[in-house]
């Protein structure tokens, strides 16, 4: 009898709690193999954080520009000057608009994108508002692709008035495939953003300012210029996007070369 009635006992007793006097059972000790797991798991999870402090720098940057629409009016009025130039600069019955488009585009795309560029670091200096970026706890290189970012949203938008104004000052084709056309010059702008966005930085630190940020990027430019110029030419000349593959494939490499080089020089840069 005492026998059967020891289980239920023990289970009574515990529920009681401890007696007076009595001694109290040892606390369970976590399972170490658990808290492990608990704490990769932890670890696991800044992911989500680094995507929203990234958010946050191209945010801000837009918002700010937003405001004071400084570079996009520049940029802007800067792509239609010259395409306005350009149109009374050759004579149609000579030289056919296809075959000198392609070069004029992506330089057009260069110098106003230069424009804008340019002037990332020296509005936040202007008062001392980039340095409280690098006081944030966001990680440098998550500035920098901000940074990217947000500058390839104004030169992307910057990229389709160059392509319309060209469009509709020389009667441009692009063969049925502007999405093709649009997208191979985009790519480009891409990569020639990533090595602007880092050479600013490194500029902006000088007494010469944004004069030597052509000086220092305009010959890192040659294979984007090059091979862009090259594959836009074949698209608006109605060519097999076959005949295109190879220009994009070094495209895609030089904008994954830059993105990665800024992204890891830009602590450097920015902290010395």
């Amino acid at each position: 009898m005492s026998a059967r009635a020891s289980p239920e006992l023990a289970v009574a007793a515990d529920r009681a709690g401890p007696r007076p006097g009595g001694r109290t059972a040892a606390p369970t000790t976590a399972d170490p193999a658990a808290s492990g797991a608990a704490a990769s798991g932890s670890e696991r999870r800044p992911s989500p954080s680094y995507v929203r402090q990234l958010a946050a720098v191209v945010r801000k940057d837009l918002l700010v520009e937003l405001r004071t629409r400084e570079r996009l009016a520049a940029m802007g009025a800067f792509t239609v000057l010259v395409g306005v130039l350009f149109n009374y600069a050759f004579d149609p019955t000579l030289v056919r608009p296809r075959d000198i488009a392609s070069g004029l585009i992506w330089m057009t795309v260069v110098f106003a994108g230069m424009l804008g560029v340019g002037r990332t670091f020296f509005i936040e200096a202007e008062d001392g508002a980039f340095q409280g970026v690098l006081m944030s706890p966001a990680p440098r290189d998550a500035v920098y692709l901000g940074k990217v970012l947000s500058n390839f949203v104004l030169v992307f938008a910057v990229v389709v008035l160059v392509l319309a104004v060209f469009s509709l000052f020389f009667g441009l084709d692009a063969g049925g495939r502007p999405l093709a056309l649009l997208g191979v010059v985009g790519l480009g702008a891409l990569g020639f953003v990533a090595l602007a966005t880092l050479f600013a930085a490194v500029s902006a630190g000088t007494t010469m300012g944004e004069t030597l940020l052509p000086v220092l990027v305009f010959p890192l430019l040659v294979p984007v210029v090059v091979y862009g110029a090259s594959a836009t030419s074949r698209i608006l000349a109605g060519r097999p996007l076959a005949e295109v593959a190879g220009n994009v494939r070094m495209l895609l490499a030089f904008t994954l070369v830059a993105l990665l080089a800024g992204a890891v020089l830009f602590r450097h840069v920015v902290e010395e």
